[in-house]
């Protein structure tokens, strides 16, 4: 039961870590300046 816990934790962790990851990236990789969307909702400016 112990060992399952422990596994359950890592597996948590290791999740977390991947998730942080991918956010990091995101934000890093995201184009400076203004963004222009076109859809069907309308158009809406954004400054980065």
């Amino acid at each position: 039961m112990k060992q399952n816990m422990l596994y359950l934790i890592i597996g948590g962790l290791v999740v977390v870590v991947i998730a942080l990851g991918i956010y990091v990236y995101r934000e890093q990789t995201r184009p400076e300046g203004v963004e222009l969307k076109i859809d069907d909702k309308g158009i809406s400016i954004q400054q980065n």
